[in-house]
């Protein structure tokens, strides 16, 4: 009887399969049992050909060549990875091998991966494809009972290919044309652009921006704090100094009369569950982390731990056929101080309602929601355990009941003058109670809050006036961009579009980028040096501000991208044909170049410093890349880069402010903000003393790796537009 090959994205996860399917002899690049083999890809393995393969012309960058727009993409094998390739490709091509089973990734990527190494192999046996959710051994022993044929994926293949091809026609085309036409490495994409340009924009708003001066009365009445409101306009700040003042001499000395006593019972239920852009976000405002960051810690904790499931997904639901699970995921994260509150939800019944089971709210996979897997949390690092416990709280939250209050609204007269107080009790803490402190958990709702403890007030009741003053404040500019907050405006880049219906054309759509890309583009944002972060803040640098004026107006849109990914989303439907939409991609791409050509704007580097290549000898660029400073070559061709200064993770003894690390070999020296200074000799004399040699060791060989640039495809255009 024949074998059959599974064939999974990453090691680990083949182990993971391999040990289910009773597979332990190890081989080289792959796992044998006696029905199954488990093989792996290391990501891809193979990607679509640099435009040097469709002839010798494209092999020098000559505006004159260009677009390229090949008949036919050609796939090659990723040379680092050729080794792998060589294995999969010959286990594919066995002869006791009879059928293949697909277990990369449960998504568009995922499926990408698989069928790139399938066509490259030449492979025509029987494909089954394994679509799990979750990395548990009891996940994967269901998932092999329900296998589906591969061409149930066949579309979802089509989409992921037609991204691929887009993003070569456009990113590669406007990439050569600008680098060529300004002798800058200028790279634009059709998802990073836009997000560059939102960015951008944000500055220019911040630049312009004058701050405005207004002034709210505040007064004292019966022991509560009571806050004038236009009588019209509902609003409690004003413009003018003169109207605050004639109302300070309007209401001193007056008595107060409650006119209104509203009291009403409010009911707020718990937020969603996590998509992996939700997560992101709050990952980033309570840890700052980066979206990528977080995206990785994700990876762990489902692949590695298997207590979470599968990351990349755009939902907040779950469907039906996970109602039944809920019990046994709630017993496996009773420890700790999740105890008490899974406890209190399976003694009352689980109650689950529309905000968390929608099948039509679900597409490939449901909301991030632990596993049944039970939990060992001494077993996860601290990262790991932050966003662990971010998952677990919105999951038992989104179980529990409303958080209920009464909101009590007072309305006082003060000689013809509107004033208003808030109170608010507490009722029942409902699913708030999962988080500690039971404080304010949502920080998007920036919003001041007013509420106070009130006496108990009625109507009619009178007392004098006390204490009134002005408050004077000034309006603020729009806040630069966090990750958060970037991520946000990525999923609903709406708001920055004027035609209506384009507008809820961009709302029904994941927006710019899909949750399972858009850490990887603000990466690469941040990778070629066209924004920065100062602490949580996002700037964009010179080079970024540039290029977002020399770059074709459409391909600045949200609109556009957008639109793109709705037709991925169609493809992946069935619902369009992958070659009409490569069919728009040629001659789009055509059209950003003519623009590009016709351009008479121009691009200057205004961070030339006066220290040579030493490889070509241009005067080289001064960047703040991700871990401090680095020195840039600025041709593209010689590509020297070097580190000036390291942010290293060893913090100041004097103010605990990470110090950065300067200077080469044994002259390297820590520096502080504060002007602390102190070589290496005397860090790992200090060091030394609490530590051992083997963690110092470890500690500057981490400083000292050079930060990955791009991964996959994006490694691959990265060549083409650092």
């Amino acid at each position: 009887m024949g074998k059959i090959l599974v064939l999974a994205e990453k090691p680990s996860v083949a182990r993971d399969l391999a040990k289910v399917l009773n597979c332990n002899q190890n081989s080289n690049g792959y796992i044998m049992g006696s029905k199954y083999i488990v093989t792996w890809a290391l990501g891809h393995l193979v990607t679509l050909a640099d435009p040097e393969a469709y002839g010798n012309k494209y092999k020098s960058w000559n505006i004159e060549d260009l677009p390229m727009l090949p008949n036919k993409m050609e796939l090659v094998v990723i040379k680092q990875t050729a080794k792998q390739f060589g294995i999969v490709k010959g286990l594919l091509n066995r002869a006791d091998v009879d059928q293949l089973v697909i277990a990369t990734d449960a998504g568009r990527e995922g499926e990408l991966v698989a069928r790139w190494i399938i066509m490259k192999a030449g492979f025509k046996k029987p494909i089954k494809r394994l679509w799990i959710s979750s990395q548990t051994d009891k996940a994967i022993k269901e998932g092999f009972a329900n296998l589906k044929p591969a061409k149930d994926y066949d579309n979802l293949f089509y989409s992921a290919q037609s991204r691929s091809e887009a993003d070569w026609l456009v990113g590669l085309n406007v990439t050569r044309a600008l680098t060529c036409k300004y002798n800058a490495q200028l790279s634009a994409g059709r998802v990073q652009t836009p997000t560059l340009a939102m960015i951008v924009a944000r500055e220019e708003e911040i630049k312009r921006f004058v701050p405005k001066d207004f002034w709210s009365v505040q007064a004292q009445f019966n022991g509560f704090t009571v806050q004038w409101q236009d009588k019209v306009t509902n609003q409690t700040r004003t413009f003018s100094k003169e109207q605050a003042d004639s109302i300070i001499q309007k209401i001193t000395g007056q008595v107060g009369e409650i006119i209104e006593v509203k009291k009403e019972l409010k009911k707020e239920l718990s937020p969603l569950a996590y998509d992996l852009t939700e997560l992101q976000r709050d990952a980033n405002r309570r840890y700052s982390y980066s979206a990528k960051q977080t995206l990785n810690i994700m990876q762990k904790l489902y692949e590695t731990h298997k207590l979470v499931t599968y990351p990349r997904t755009d939902s907040r639901y779950i469907t039906t056929d996970i109602v039944p699970t809920l019990t046994e995921r709630l017993k496996s994260i009773a420890i700790g101080p999740y105890a008490k509150p899974v406890q209190n939800i399976l003694k009352n019944r689980i109650n689950v309602t529309n905000r968390f089971v929608d099948n039509s709210k679900v597409t490939d996979h449901h909301a991030i929601i632990p596993t049944e897997q039970f939990v060992n949390l001494s077993a996860l690092s601290s990262e790991e355990r932050n966003i662990y416990d971010l998952i677990v709280k919105r999951f038992i939250s989104v179980l529990s009941p409303a958080f209920e209050y009464e909101q009590t609204t007072v309305k006082l007269n003060v000689n013809g003058e509107s004033f208003t107080a808030r109170g608010k009790i507490v009722k029942s803490w409902g699913w708030k109670s999962v988080y500690e402190g039971f404080g304010k958990v949502d920080e998007d709702n920036e919003e001041e809050d007013n509420n106070q403890s009130l006496p108990e007030v009625q109507k009619g009741q009178k007392a004098k006036i006390i204490s009134p003053k002005a408050v004077n404040g000034k309006t603020k500019p729009p806040a630069r961009y966090t990750e958060a907050t970037l991520l946000s405006a990525m999923e609903h880049p709406g708001k920055f579009v004027e035609n209506k219906a384009l507008k809820e054309t961009l709302e029904n759509t994941s927006g710019l980028g899909t949750p399972a890309t858009r850490a990887d583009i603000i990466e690469k944002l941040f990778n070629t040096f066209y924004i920065e972060r100062r602490g949580k803040e996002i700037y964009p640098t010179s080079k970024g501000i540039q290029l977002i004026g020399l770059v074709p107006n459409d391909l600045k849109s949200p609109e556009l991208t957008a639109k793109w990914e709705q037709q991925l989303s169609l493809i992946s439907k069935g619902k369009v044909n992958p070659s009409t939409f490569i069919g728009e991609m040629k001659n789009y791409a055509t059209k950003l170049v003519s623009a590009v050509i016709a351009s008479s704007e121009q691009f200057r580097h205004d961070n030339v410093t006066r220290e040579k290549c030493p490889e070509c000898g241009k005067y080289m660029l001064d960047v703040n890349g991700k871990k401090g400073k680095m020195l840039l070559c600025p041709d593209r061709e010689c590509g020297y880069r070097k580190t000036v200064t390291v942010i290293s993770n060893a913090r100041c003894p004097e103010c605990h402010k990470k110090m950065e690390i300067r200077g080469e070999g044994e002259k390297k020296s820590f520096y502080c903000v504060c002007g602390y200074r102190e070589k290496l000799d005397a860090f790992k004399q200090r060091k030394g003393e609490q530590v051992n040699k083997k963690e110092v060791a470890q500690f500057l060989k981490q400083q000292d790796t050079k930060e990955s640039i791009n991964s996959a495809l994006a490694d691959a255009l990265a060549k083409w537009g650092k």
